[in-house]
Parts: structure tokens; sequence; C-alpha cells
């Protein structure tokens, strides 16, 4: 009685989860999640078991087939899978033994080279450095690529080659959204570069091909699309005009604004990106981005690291307890500033503490911070746009915070929307898989917009306590920087390692020299010579 289904792979930064859609009402039928562990090996590292990574997606898929099951849905009724994922995490595996050559990678702790092409910085935030890395770092990738064994690839990449045959004739390919974030993608041409790929060696690990309509089955259902988690999300929450936007609220915090067929560079420390290509002879669209490291992650860390909190939802009762940060602001750049910074010499700081202060007001303070990181996007996006949003769609599982969406409200001086479907990254997945196979997914006009919106938080502070807020964290984040000026040379086993040479002017105002890796020059970028 349901009709067609759609379902979704939603493999995320902190959990794996499988979800099952009503293709016609986009009404979630069943799901399960896992959560994922990271690990730690040094400061700024982030890693992941790539194994566990794939054996989370089969226990979700299993325990979510059997929990439809139950309800008398029939799973034959499940027409084509979506892949979303965590997008610039980076792996490389041997394609012959099908195992892993090492952890995936999250993110490391830079400048603008080669960015006409790809929308992207240097940094090592994407996925070519951390490629160049493991080949000159890690013996086992560096004999894999020398013996042609060495496959590379995303998320999304990984788990659609192990889905479809692995070593037995897995499918080894990405879409644009996904390969818009290595660094060796031209967006324009949608292509993967020569120079690029020559530059970083990665020519012959390239995907082939791009887009993913119809890349294999699972148990016979075809694997038909595959997005980034945050164009997956874009699309979720259907923002398909030019100068709609969205932002979610995850591990980190994304803001996306669609800028429509033609790529838009930022000259205020955004990036620009592809947003989403539905289908081989679709026009790509793309859109501006700003990335914030550490949005969800700050409530972890308050939890595991301080032990003031047992669980998220206690963040927001003690923050709520007191309603201020009583002058306290916390800058969470624990892996240095991204956008509109990208500084990565920035630390986590909490400032203006007095004898006063408690652990409910540095509750509030981390709030407040995904707030004012959020505000520095918005305006960033306003000024690279000319035209400022009038309200933001929100989407992620910091959105059930009630005082996390008041406050963002407040510090943007603008509504905040939150829609009824708050799994929009997965939805995106299943309607893009949908629309793929001819499945008449879940979509609304703009004039229907109002029937699936649950909450809107509208200001309830007056513009000039917003302004004063704002003025004292830009502060606090200034305070932030150069902590980490100089790096060591080596790491005790000759190996090459990333080394910014700065220098520290009269004007107190840190000026980038260059990029060095190992012996070789990355990113000559005098300033105020």
């Amino acid at each position: 009685m349901l009709g067609p289904l759609v379902a979704a792979i939603d493999q995320g930064t902190s959990s794996t989860r499988f979800l099952v859609f009503n293709a016609k009402t986009a009404e979630l039928l069943s799901h399960h999640q896992v959560e994922i562990k990271q690990s730690f090996p040094k400061e700024g590292w982030v890693e992941e078991d790539p194994k566990e990574i794939l054996q989370s997606v089969f226990e979700c898929m299993e325990r979510t087939c059997e929990k439809l099951t139950q309800l008398n849905i029939d799973i034959s009724n499940i027409k084509a899978i979506g892949v979303t994922n965590q997008r610039e995490t980076t792996l490389v595996w041997d394609k012959e033994t099908g195992e892993p050559l090492y952890n995936a990678i999250d993110f490391w702790l830079n400048k603008n080279h080669l960015k006409h092409k790809t929308g992207l910085p240097i940094s090592t935030y994407f996925s070519a450095v951390k490629l160049r890395w493991l080949m000159d770092n890690v013996d086992e990738v560096h004999e894999a690529v020398v013996s042609h064994r060495a496959m590379f690839g995303t998320v999304d990449s990984w788990l659609i080659w192990c889905l479809t045959g692995g070593k037995s004739g897995g499918v080894h390919c990405t879409d644009v959204t996904n390969a818009s974030r290595t660094m060796l993608f031209n967006i324009h041409t949608l292509e993967w570069d020569p120079e690029l790929c020559k530059y970083d060696s990665c020519l012959t690990l390239a995907f082939n091909p791009i887009v993913l309509p119809k890349s294999g089955a699972l148990s016979g259902i075809p694997i038909s699309g595959c997005l980034g988690d945050q164009s997956a999300a874009l699309v979720g929450q259907m923002c398909f005009q030019d100068g709609q936007a969205k932002n979610t609220y995850g591990t980190g915090c994304f803001l996306l604004r669609n800028t429509g067929a033609k790529p838009v560079m930022s000259d205020h420390g955004l990036l620009t990106t592809v947003a989403y290509k539905l289908g081989r002879d679709k026009p790509a669209c793309y859109a501006l981005e700003g990335s914030v490291a550490i949005a969800g992650a700050v409530v972890r860390w308050l939890q595991d690291n301080l032990g003031i909190i047992g669980s998220s939802e206690e963040l927001e009762k003690l923050a709520a307890s007191v309603g201020t940060s009583y002058g306290c602001y916390f800058v969470p750049a624990f892996s240095g500033l991204y956008a509109p910074y990208w500084e990565p010499s920035a630390r986590g700081i909490i400032c203006g503490l007095t004898q006063f202060t408690n652990k409910s007001h540095v509750a509030f303070a981390a709030l407040e911070a995904v707030c004012f990181q959020t505000r520095e996007i918005l305006d960033a996006m306003n000024q690279d746009s000319g035209i400022p949003l009038t309200q933001l769609q929100v989407d992620g599982g910091m959105t059930s915070n009630r005082l996390l969406m008041q406050l963002q409200a407040d510090i943007l001086c603008i509504p905040v929307v939150k829609p009824s479907m708050p799994e929009t990254t997965a939805l995106g997945a299943a309607m893009a898989a949908g629309a793929a196979e001819g499945v008449s997914v879940w979509s609304l006009s703009p004039e229907d917009l109002s029937e699936v919106t649950s909450e809107k938080f509208e200001p309830q502070i007056n513009p000039e306590e917003s302004e004063f807020r704002y003025a004292r964290w830009k502060k606090a984040v200034q305070k932030s920087m150069n902590w980490e000026t100089t790096e060591p040379v080596g790491n005790g086993n000759g190996r090459k390692q990333f080394i910014t040479l700065h220098c520290l002017c009269q004007t107190t105002e840190k000026c980038l020299i260059a990029t060095v890796w190992g012996d070789t020059l990355i990113s000559p970028n005098v300033k105020n010579p």
C-alpha cells in the first residue's frame, strides 16, 4: 500500500545511518544508526577505521530491514539507494586485496594556489594534500602506488566499491560534489584536471565515471545517487533556486548558498563548490560554502574532555539555567580556524573569565560560539553575493537544541527556519537516487514550503545588543590566532612535513611568507614584505 520506497546510506563523521523513505510523501519509515569511533594520533589529526565504517553500513542496513519487516513493509519495494557521506575524508586501499592501507584521514591542521580551477585554497582540509602525505609517509601506500595497486577515494568511493563487489569487480567512482572537494577536480570543466593530477602524482588514481546513475546493485537494488553530505542537505532542503541557502549543524557547521549554473569565486574567504548535478545530462549547479570545523564537536569536547555534561541534552539545560555567558567567550579553534580565516595557527581559547564564571556560563558560551561562527560565514556570503539573506534554513542534529536555534536567530538578526523533516541530508540522497530511477520523489513548490516548517525562530533581542556581543566575539577570535607559528622540520623518521614560514612585523600583523613541503615551495604568498 505504501508504493515505491527510496533509501539512503548516510555516512557521517561521527555516525553511520541507513534510512528508508516513502517516495511519495518523504515520510521516514525506518532507520538505524551506529556511532563511529575517532582516533586522535596527534594534535590536530583525526582518523577513522575504514573497516569500521564499512561494517557500520552493513549493520545499519541489516537492522533497518529487520525493522521494516516487523512493520510488515516489503523491502522489495525499495527501488533505489542513495549514498551521502563526509566529503573530504580520504582513503587509500589495495585493489587486489581490498584492504585499507591506512586509516581514513578526516582533517588536519596553507593558500590560494590553483583556486581558480578548484574553487578551494590549498589546505590540509582537502583530499589531495592528505593523499600526498600518505604517499610520502606510509610505506604501504607508496609501494601500492608504485605497483599500481592503490585506489584512492573519499568515503563514498570506498563504500560503493565495497558494496558493488570490492576486489571482485567493485565499481570505483564518485560524483561531482565529492570530486570537487579533492583539489584535483576542475569545477568548470567538471573533469579531473590533468595539471592538478600531475602536480599531485594522482592521475592513475582518478575516478571513472564521475556521475553515478546506476553503478551497481545491492541485493538487486541499484545504487543510483551519490552526493556529498552538504550537497545532499541542500537538495533535501529544496534549495534549488539561486540565492537559497541552508546551514547544517553537525560535527562541523556548513553554510551553502546556491549560486545557480555559474560558479562564483569568493573574495571573503569562502569556498566555491559544485552543489549538485542530478543526472548525467543535467546541468551542474554551484554554491558558495562556508565551513566551520567545530560545531557539534564542541559538545563532545565538553562531555569527554572536561566532563561538565553527560549528554548533549544536558548542555542545553545547563546553558538555559543562566541564560547568558556573563561576558565569557569561547573560540573552539581546536584544529585552526576554517572559513572565512583559513588560519591553521589558531587554537581554542576561553576568555572573559571572572571569579563568578561557572560551567553554566561556559556551556552558554559554547552554544554562542556555534552561532557566532555562522554569523561570520553569513556576513562573508552576503558580501560576496551582494544580496543579504532574509532568513536561514537549518538542519542537522544540533537543531534539536531550541536554545541554540533562538541564539542563532538573535545573533543573525534574521529568522531561523527548521523543517519538519529533520533528516534532510539522507532525504536529499534518496531524492537523487529516486530521480535517477524515475521514481517520483517528494517535492513541493515554493508556496508550499510553509507546510513543511515545524518551527520559525524570530530574533528576540535588539540589533544593538547583537552587534555588541558579536564585536566581543571578533575580539576573542583575534586573540585565538598565532598560537602555533612554527612546526618541527622533521618527525624523527626523515619524512617530509609541511612548514609554514611567517614573520612578525612591527605592526604585529603576522605575514605569511610561504608554505613548504619538504624542499618544495608550495604556496609563495608574500604579504606586506
